[in-house]
């Protein structure tokens, strides 16, 4: 089957070079039970490419099943993929049979493969090497035939390096890696799938399809579109239902897309038509904040070792003068260096035991580990919010489920 037959086949819209060759990829696999690993951002449609390579495989007459990892709880996921026995835990009244025995023969999608917990990926990692899984609370193994297509809107290597992903699980999932390309990384596909969508919900609607003027295509093709082909569907729906005038302007447009800025992030919404200059004194500031955070930290570094040698006085004083020079900071009392150099008394071949005061006041090195961060904003938002698990877990932007994964994996008690 060729390309335009499937688009025709699976609703798919656009002839942008990285889809057609996405799509090429497909196709090449489906009469193999090779895994397959789809790569994309939230939107994309990745759910689209497992139901196509499974429609066209050998498989298309056994179950197909989609998996979202990321929305079943940490404690049932083992249960929910594998099976579990009577008994084997709270709440098992019955014996139950897992995703993997009941779509024997057949092709498992795995969306969000990100969010599996490291046990999981372990029992996986088997499934996928040797067709064989145990059930929860059982000892006997058993075999099946699936094939695995797996989805993951995340960098896997990223959580391979930060260890909350096997390695070895991620090359044995990827044997066949699927780029599905952004929106926009498709600005040509743009505006045909607007037309497309806005004549759906015409019909759908039972009104006139609404149409752009040259100037409203031209702001939806640079609009960055980080809900992808999802968000376009819903701006095309709003302006189906909601626009008086049939007829779509810019300034008409703008009202419906989110005030996002070129690069991708967030800004202040503009009342005044300054929404550049905003986001560039907000750069500056950032920039103004990363130099000042560098410089003090210096000045720690510089400060003990003053301390620790008296030879590194003329040297020291250069860097104060520099600081003094500088434009962008103003550093007061900084003499105080060289008062407490001549107070402290201290002769080069000696070591140098600082109190606990100046060991409380002068951190050299502010942790950039990211685990430790992680840990300290997951403590601060339960005690923000007073241990309620959900509101926590909403302030910091992750699932309830993946907030209760972190509670275990730093032994933080709420």
């Amino acid at each position: 089957m060729d390309i335009q037959s499937i688009k025709n086949r699976f609703g798919i819209i656009g002839n942008a070079p990285a889809l057609n060759y996405a799509l090429q990829v497909a196709t090449q696999v489906t009469n193999t039970d090779l895994t397959v690993l789809i790569n994309g951002e939230s939107g994309v449609g990745k759910e689209v490419f497992s139901q196509i390579i499974h429609t066209l495989s050998p498989r298309k007459h056994n179950p197909f099943i989609a998996v979202n990892c990321g929305a079943i709880p940490e404690g049932t996921i083992d249960s929910e993929l594998f099976g579990h026995e009577k008994g084997s835990f709270t709440g098992a009244a019955d014996s139950r049979k897992g995703y993997f025995e009941t779509v024997n023969g057949g092709t498992i999608f795995l969306d969000e493969i990100g969010e599996l917990p490291l046990g999981t990926q372990a029992r996986l990692l088997r499934v996928l090497e040797t067709g064989e899984y145990i059930r929860v609370g059982s000892s006997k193994v058993q075999k099946t035939d699936v094939r695995v297509i797996a989805a993951t809107n995340k960098d896997l290597l990223q959580l391979v390096q930060a260890g909350r992903f096997r390695e070895d699980l991620y090359y044995r999932l990827s044997t066949v890696p699927i780029r599905v390309p952004s929106l926009h990384d498709r600005p040509e596909d743009i505006h045909i799938l607007f037309r497309k969508f806005a004549a759906d919900f015409a019909d759908k609607y039972k009104t006139a399809p609404v149409q752009l003027n040259e100037e409203a295509k031209q702001l939806l093709i640079n609009y960055p579109w980080p809900g992808n082909v999802r968000e376009l569907k819903n701006i095309a729906e709003q302006i189906s239902v909601l626009s008086q005038d049939k007829m779509i302007t810019a300034k008409d447009l703008t009202k419906f897309l989110q005030p996002y800025s070129n690069n991708r992030m967030p800004v202040l919404a503009a009342t005044n038509g300054h929404s550049h200059e905003f986001a560039n004194e907000r750069e500056i500031l950032y920039k103004l904040f990363f130099d000042m955070k560098k410089d003090v930290t210096e000045l720690k570094k510089m400060f003990l070792e003053v301390l620790q040698n008296p030879n590194m006085s003329a040297q020291s004083q250069s860097f104060i003068n520099e600081l003094k020079e500088s434009d962008n900071y103003r550093i007061n009392n900084v003499e105080n260096i060289q008062t407490t150099r001549s107070q402290a008394s201290l002769q080069p071949s000696q070591p140098v035991l600082l109190n606990n005061d100046i060991h409380d006041h002068l951190e050299v090195e502010e942790s950039l580990n990211i685990v430790d961060k992680e840990r300290e904003l997951i403590i601060k938002a339960l005690k923000k919010h007073k241990s309620k698990r959900k509101d926590a877990a909403l302030d910091l932007g992750i699932s309830e489920r993946t907030l209760y994964r972190k509670l275990k994996e730093y032994d933080i008690e709420d």
